[in-house]
C-alpha cells in the first residue's frame, strides 16, 4: 500500500514512530503489516489507533502467521504462538504414512482458531481433521481456517462434541489446552489478559487442571498405538507426564530450546 508524501504520519517511518512511542518492540515490522493490510487511509488510521490502544496486532489485521500459513484470528480469540510449532511438528511426524495408516484421524483439541489442525493438515496430506473448543467465537474462526483442508470444528467441552464414531479410532490428539496457573493469569501482559478469553489461558490452580482432564479422556478416543500431545511449560512437564501415566498412557517429554516450547507425548499401548 502506498501513502501520499503529504501525510507523513501514514508513511512507514511515521507509523513506526507512533508504534514505538506506544511501546511496540517490533515497530518497523508491525508498521509494514498494518500498511499492507489497510484497504484505505482511514482504515489505516483506525488500525494504528487500535494497535496503540493495546489490541493485539493479529486482532487488528485479522490474521496470524503460523507455520508458514496465514491463519484467520477474530477479535477475542486466542492468538497462536510460535512456540506451538513444536506441537505441530511432532503431531505431523506421528501422522506420516510410515507411522500411521493413510487418512489418519487427527483431533485438534481445545483448538482456538484451529491453527494447530490447519498446520498439521498442510504438512500431511489426506488426514481426517476434527477440532473442538468450548468458545463459540473460536469455533466460528476455526471452521473458516479448517474448511480448505476438509476439517470440521465442533463446539463443546474437550471431547464432548466429537462424533461417537471416532471413539477408539483417533491416531493423534494435539492440544494446546490452557496451562497458565490461575494466579499467574492475572499477571499476564495486557494483550493476552484483556483481549484473549480467560478460558483459553487459565488452567486452574496449578495450570494443569484441563490437561489432566484431557489426558484422562484420551484413551477412550485413541486407537491402539495412538498418541496424545499437549503443550505445557518446562516447569510443569514432570507433573504433566505423571498425569499422562495416571491415565494409562506411556509418557515422554519433548522440548525445543529455540522456541521455548515443551510438549508432553503420551502413547496408548496395544
Amino acid at each position: 500500500m502506498s501513502t501520499p508524501a503529504c501525510d507523513p504520519e501514514l508513511g512507514l517511518a511515521g507509523i513506526s514512530a507512533t508504534l514505538r512511542a506506544a511501546g511496540c518492540v517490533f515497530a518497523e515490522e508491525e508498521a509494514e503489516l498494518l500498511a499492507g493490510s489497510a484497504p484505505s487511509q482511514d482504515a489505516l488510521r483506525a488500525m494504528i489507533g487500535q494497535r496503540v490502544a493495546g489490541l493485539p496486532l493479529e486482532h487488528v489485521v485479522g490474521w496470524a502467521e503460523f507455520c508458514g500459513l496465514r491463519i484467520a484470528v477474530d477479535r477475542g480469540v486466542f492468538v497462536p504462538r510460535r512456540r506451538s510449532e513444536l506441537l505441530v511438528r511432532r503431531a505431523a511426524a506421528l501422522c506420516q504414512p510410515a507411522v500411521a495408516a493413510p487418512g489418519a484421524i487427527v483431533v485438534d483439541l481445545a483448538c482456538g482458531c484451529g491453527a494447530i489442525g490447519a498446520a498439521v493438515a498442510a504438512l500431511v496430506a489426506g488426514v481426517q481433521l476434527h477440532a473442538c473448543d468450548i468458545d463459540p467465537a473460536a469455533v466460528r474462526c476455526a471452521r473458516r481456517n479448517l474448511e480448505p483442508s476438509g476439517g470440521r470444528a465442533y463446539r463443546g467441552d474437550l471431547y464432548q462434541p466429537l462424533p461417537a464414531r471416532l471413539r477408539g479410532q483417533v491416531a493423534v490428539i494435539a492440544a494446546n489446552v490452557p496451562y497458565v496457573p490461575t494466579a499467574a493469569a492475572a499477571l499476564m501482559p495486557a494483550e493476552a489478559r484483556v483481549h484473549e478469553p480467560l478460558v483459553a489461558l487459565d488452567g486452574g490452580q496449578d495450570g494443569l487442571g484441563v490437561l489432566r482432564r484431557a489426558a484422562a479422556g484420551a484413551p477412550g478416543w485413541l486407537a491402539p498405538g495412538g498418541h496424545l500431545l499437549i503443550e505445557t511449560s518446562a516447569d510443569q512437564a514432570a507433573a504433566a507426564a505423571a498425569a499422562f501415566a495416571a491415565a494409562g498412557l506411556v509418557p515422554a517429554v519433548d522440548a525445543d530450546e529455540d522456541l521455548g516450547a515443551t510438549v508432553v507425548v503420551g502413547r496408548r499401548s496395544g
